[in-house]
């Protein structure tokens, strides 16, 4: 019997547990972050969750025949979605994940920070490329073509809104990511910080860079 090959197609929602595991599992520096914090649903509660309940419509799926191997979610408004996370996603998650000190302690509450002040993702800089994703693949399925089949579904679609450019923000540390960002004309955007950085492309089609 010959092995299914990965297909790239909407979100659904029975791909949730999946898609919270791959959010898991590649969620420190590119690997598993799984026990690293009190709750490992911390990471997808953050950076996937508010997607596929805020914008479904922007959430894409790599599907390897049995189950999501990976995903790219996303807003194609930052300002619109921090507002909307305030007050429609914020207070279904606050009594799970409360506020942490301030300022944070440890490396948990300064996730949780990131959740409670969502704010933090608007910034000037930002102006001319007001979408921003999040992308993630299981490691043994990365550099068959999937990452970029996904940002190119994503891409497009924003395109098709009449979306001139998008962001991300990375871990700096995470240079395997970059490359792959470097590769699909990602390019460095203010404000420095030694912890992230900041990429923004147009949303124009993919090239070899």
């Amino acid at each position: 019997m010959s092995e299914s090959q990965p297909v790239i197609r909407p979100d659904r929602k029975t791909d949730r547990a999946a898609l919270f595991d791959v959010c898991v599992r590649t969620g420190y520096l590119g690997g598993d972050a799984r026990g690293r914090h009190p709750d490992d649903d911390l990471l997808p509660t953050i950076f996937l969750a508010p997607y596929l309940d805020l914008e479904p419509e922007l959430a894409f799926v790599a599907d390897d025949g049995a189950q999501a191997v990976g995903y790219v979610v996303g807003t194609a408004d930052t300002e619109a979605f921090v507002r909307r996370l305030r007050a429609e996603y914020l207070p279904t998650v606050a009594d799970r994940f409360p506020a942490p000190p301030d300022p944070p302690v440890t490396e948990t509450d300064g996730l949780l920070a990131l959740l409670h002040r969502p704010e933090h993702m608007l910034h000037p800089a930002f102006a001319a490329h007001p979408a921003h994703l999040h992308i993630d693949l299981l490691p043994g399925h990365q550099r068959r073509g999937l990452g970029r089949a996904l940002m190119a579904g994503f891409l497009g679609t924003l395109a098709a809104r009449g979306v001139a450019g998008v962001h991300l923000t990375m871990v700096t540390a995470n240079t395997a990511a970059r490359a792959f960002y470097d590769r699909l004309g990602f390019r460095e955007l203010p404000p420095a910080d030694p912890v992230v950085t900041h990429l923004a492309r147009s949303t124009g089609p993919l090239e070899d860079h």
